[in-house]
């Protein structure tokens, strides 16, 4: 692959909730792997996600994942935690990208050029492909943390702040999964025993 086609689609997932990580990927198409069907990943259905995050993980040139913790969450801020897992996710891609179209209006301090655009998981192909591969890991990750916590339903609302998750915060209190400086979680921020 040349060097002018090595650019990379970046996209995160998890910035709204309550609980668990945000997770952001890198993706490079390979143009002699088209991808059908790529769209924001907001406008699919979770099978057709599914399938999707196979095809990308197959036929893309390359893709990385980062992460930004619940703990970096809480210290650095949601906003910088949402850069920090965009730089691991360039960062792991097996070289640096010519260039970095970023889903959104900012762009995270990287090793290259880059470029946000607003709603680019919608018009930029290696961005959607990225928002399939963010949201499906992020989903996958929110299902392992319903195992551990049961009581709170993370399988069904990923973190969100629904109805059902914050009934489930009033009467559960705080599980080491939460997000304390976000404000509905910090009104029940008395960890049960055991919890954290």
């Amino acid at each position: 692959m040349e060097q002018v086609e090595f650019v990379a689609g970046v996209d995160e997932a998890g910035r709204g909730p309550l609980a668990g990580p945000v997770i952001a990927a890198a993706v490079v198409l390979n143009p002699a792997h088209p991808i059908v069907g790529l769209d924001d990943s907001k406008k699919l259905a979770a099978r057709r996600r599914e399938a999707l995050f196979d095809v990308i993980v197959r036929d893309a040139a390359c893709y990385g994942l980062g992460a930004a913790s619940v703990e970096e969450i809480d210290s650095l801020n949601i906003y910088q935690a949402t850069l920090l897992a965009m730089r691991r996710a360039v960062e792991a891609l097996p070289r640096v990208p010519a260039h970095v179209l970023v889903d959104g209006n900012v762009c995270p301090p990287l090793a290259c050029p880059a470029t946000a655009i607003v709603q680019g998981d919608a018009t930029v192909p290696a961005i959607s492909a990225a928002s399939i591969l963010a949201k499906v890991t992020r989903d996958r990750l929110m299902d392992d943390l319903a195992s551990r916590y049961p009581a709170y339903g993370f399988e069904r609302h990923r973190g969100y702040p629904t109805p059902a998750h914050l009934a489930a915060l009033r009467a559960y209190g705080v599980c080491a999964a939460h997000r304390r400086s976000f404000r509905p979680v910090a009104a029940h921020a008395v960890c049960r025993e055991g919890d954290a």
